[in-house]
């Protein structure tokens, strides 16, 4: 049998035969593919080993999901800077703890969706129209709301401590919208602005204006 080349079964060549140089270079070409092959896995993997990072925190071992250390600079922040760009985690339900602790602070709230908000000028500071659909039965009708901001501070009780407006979905709001956001604690003192701009691995924020590209020192 050591005369043979064995290929698959039931197929002999002798070395003799015309074809046996070249199923020796095919079969030697193969047999180099596969050990190329194991060596460029190695390589990938041991590549991706190289790149893993895993960082571990205090929060990861006690429940980062109920425990939160920046609570007390979320707070600062918020009295600093009276707007901020906040980015949550896809999953949701992080960002419950930072409003949670707001409201502690006496601070009422008005939720809105930044999807069919219209202009914020008009929508918050403004009389605004809103015409309901008609679905083809009623008549086209045009009904006018008070401004948002200012109908919610004239409700507020006397001892809260100011009116949150948190705006959902914003990173649909273009450059201009979210620069009169981020403007508008100026306009009306006791307002602060939260405007979800966007998500990320874990909550962070950053003042409002400079994700609208103002100046911090702007007034």
């Amino acid at each position: 049998m050591s005369q043979f080349l064995i290929l698959r079964p039931r197929c002999l060549i002798s070395p003799s035969s015309p074809g046996y140089t070249y199923h020796a270079k095919l079969h030697k070409l193969a047999s180099s593919n596969v050990t190329m092959r194991e060596n460029k896995s190695m390589k990938r993997q041991y590549k991706y080993k190289s790149i893993v990072r895993c960082n571990i925190g205090l929060e990861d071992f006690i429940g980062g999901d109920l425990v939160k250390f920046d609570l007390g600079q979320w707070l600062s922040d918020v009295e600093e800077h009276k707007a901020l760009a906040i980015y949550t985690p896809h999953e949701g339900g992080y960002e419950g703890r930072y409003l949670n602790r707001l409201r502690y602070k006496g601070y009422q709230f008005l939720d809105l969706s930044a999807r069919g908000l219209g202009d914020p000028e008009t929508t918050l500071t403004k009389f605004h129209p809103v015409c309901p659909p008609h679905l083809g039965k009623q008549p086209i009708s045009r009904w006018y709301f008070p401004p948002e901001v200012d109908y919610r501070l004239s409700l507020l009780p006397p001892n809260a401590a100011g009116l949150v407006v948190w705006i959902l979905e914003a990173k649909v709001l273009s450059k201009a919208e979210l620069q009169f956001l981020a403007l508008l604690p100026t306009l009306r003192p006791r307002v602060r602005v939260i405007a979800e701009c966007g998500n990320w691995r874990k909550v962070v924020w950053r003042p409002l204006r400079e994700a609208a590209g103002l100046s911090l020192t702007q007034a």
